[in-house]
């Protein structure tokens, strides 16, 4: 019955008309900024106030200024590096190093290296600062689980396993910590202040969620599927708002509460996905913006309203080898630039 429901919810998403509180401004592509070095990237992080995009690249951090796109620096050491977490009240950035099962910290103003913080599960992989609990949410893909780290101390003083491997996470603010489960096809409602999972919804229709992101003011939850639908979850309960179509290939997503948009970077298909939240039980696609092949994770600077995604080129798979990575073009890598325009 809910199937049913949910699919005559997404053909009146898409057929609606356009509502009175569409921006009157849109998005495009403003630039490409290449980047230089090797090595393949994941997820990255920005610090609006301090004009600095953090990306991740094999085995370190490469910073770059947004105003101008140049290299600024780099974080050393970051062992099979996935995620990055700017926490700028503490003036440390955290990554989180898959190969090592660690955790990097380092100085946001001079990018020194301070210490690094094992943790007990495997392939740390996406990392969140909550600030309700000031503690880190380190998620471990090979381990399906979460380590909680106190960035203070320096050490994980929790775990919480998970029923699927943990993918992106969010956070409101107020004492809830949100994360996909994708291997499951599930979104877990963590207590942080108890360090504990209060609620796992299964998200009807979705699968493999990646990207993650929350509308706290109107507690909406958007998940980017696997299958071509972003889910829109009360992060209250967990009922089932809406599902709105996407391309292929996202595991990113990034929400503009400003604006009250949601963007999802789909790396197969090539483009960004616009969604305008129209009231919170009403989605409409606005946008299907061309980007580039492979780029399929994302980062949101709120000021600017500019998003920022990396891509790079790849070669043909080889020969005889089905489970083979095809090989990235060197001098390829770059990040594409979105922003508001007129």
């Amino acid at each position: 019955m809910r199937v049913a429901v949910l699919t005559v919810a997404l053909i009146t998403l898409c057929s609606c008309a356009t509502s009175a509180d569409t921006p009157a401004t849109s998005y495009a592509v403003t630039t490409h900024w290449p980047v230089a070095g090797e090595g393949r990237w994941d997820l990255l992080d920005v610090d609006p106030a301090a004009h600095r995009l953090y990306l991740s690249r094999s085995d370190r951090v490469q910073v770059l200024d947004t105003t101008t796109g140049k290299l600024v620096g780099e974080v050393p050491g970051t062992d099979g590096v996935h995620g990055i977490a700017v926490v700028s009240s503490l003036g440390r950035g955290f990554a989180t190093d898959g190969r090592s099962d660690r955790v990097t910290e380092f100085d946001l103003r001079t990018l020194a290296v301070l210490r690094t913080i094992p943790v007990s599960g495997h392939s740390p992989d996406a990392v969140l600062f909550d600030p309700h609990s000031r503690h880190l949410y380190a998620f471990n893909a090979r381990s399906n689980n979460a380590s909680v780290i106190d960035p203070i101390a320096g050490k994980e003083v929790a775990t919480l396993a998970f029923v699927g491997n943990p993918e992106l996470a969010a956070s409101d603010g107020a004492g809830h910590v949100f994360v996909n489960l994708e291997s499951s096809g599930a979104v877990v409602d963590i207590d942080s202040n108890t360090s504990r999972i209060a609620h796992t919804w299964t998200l009807d229709g979705c699968d493999g969620p990646t990207g993650l992101g929350l509308d706290v003011r109107h507690a909406r939850l958007f998940s980017a599927c696997a299958n071509g639908v972003m889910a829109v979850t009360d992060a209250r309960d967990g009922h089932a708002i809406a599902r709105v179509p996407i391309g292929e290939g996202p595991d990113g997503l990034a929400f503009d509460a400003a604006r009250g948009d949601v963007l999802v970077p789909n790396g197969r298909s090539g483009t960004l996905t616009l969604i305008h939240e129209d009231a919170p039980d009403h989605y409409v696609v606005r946008q299907t913006i061309p980007t580039r092949a492979g780029a399929r994770t994302i980062a949101l600077d709120p000021m600017s309203h500019r998003a920022y995604l990396p891509t790079a080129q790849f070669g043909p798979k080889p020969a005889g080898d089905a489970d083979a990575r095809p090989p990235m073009i060197p001098g390829s890598f770059e990040v594409v630039v979105v922003g508001v325009g007129h």
